[in-house]
């Protein structure tokens, strides 16, 4: 008989400068709760919605799952010298994406710091190197100037407009060519 161990994945740690890029874990609800009910934050994700707690732990638990399921994710994102959790970040492509997407969410706290940028870089060598990747995508709403930047900063260009689900989208991409030239 197998034991719960024998099935369940164990996630890469990436670790940056300032950052510990982990798995999710119940301590983060209230932090990870207090991110995504703040409507200066939730505002250009796919809903645009605060959330209600049971709403959060429905979106950390959506989010360790898709590891189960796809073998990549996003991280919960620990800044080292405080050990407090600052947000998310990592690669997904939920039902109907078209391409794997590098993606970020961070407290308002962490805000101008910029954890966003340096995930960016710890996932996308992530996507490129580990999981052999020839594409990575952000899905980012035409407004969200903030986001754009650090797309830009990544390497990302945009590519193209999108309407996802009924969400209007820029699609800024990066490819293993530019990954390349951009990082080495």
């Amino acid at each position: 008989m197998k034991t719960s161990k024998d099935t369940v994945i164990k996630l890469p740690v990436l670790e940056t400068e300032r950052l510990i890029l982990r798995h999710y874990q119940q301590s983060d609800l209230s932090a990870y709760y207090e991110m995504m009910a703040d409507p200066d934050v939730t505002r250009y994700l796919f809903s645009g919605k605060p959330m209600s707690k049971h709403d959060a732990w429905r979106s950390m638990a959506t989010m360790a799952g898709h590891w189960m399921l796809n073998g990549y994710g996003q991280w919960a994102l620990e800044e080292k010298s405080s050990g407090q959790f600052v947000g998310r970040a990592g690669l997904i492509k939920p039902e109907g994406w078209p391409a794997i997407e590098a993606g970020w969410v961070l407290h308002k706290s962490a805000w101008g710091k910029g954890y966003a940028t340096e995930a960016g870089r710890a996932i996308i060598g992530y996507g490129f190197e580990e999981l052999n990747q020839e594409r990575i995508i952000s899905m980012i709403q035409p407004d969200n100037t903030p986001s754009i930047k650090v797309a830009e900063r990544l390497g990302e260009s945009f590519n193209k407009k999108i309407t996802l689900f009924d969400i209007d989208a820029l699609e800024y991409a990066i490819d293993r060519e530019a990954y390349q030239k951009f990082y080495k």
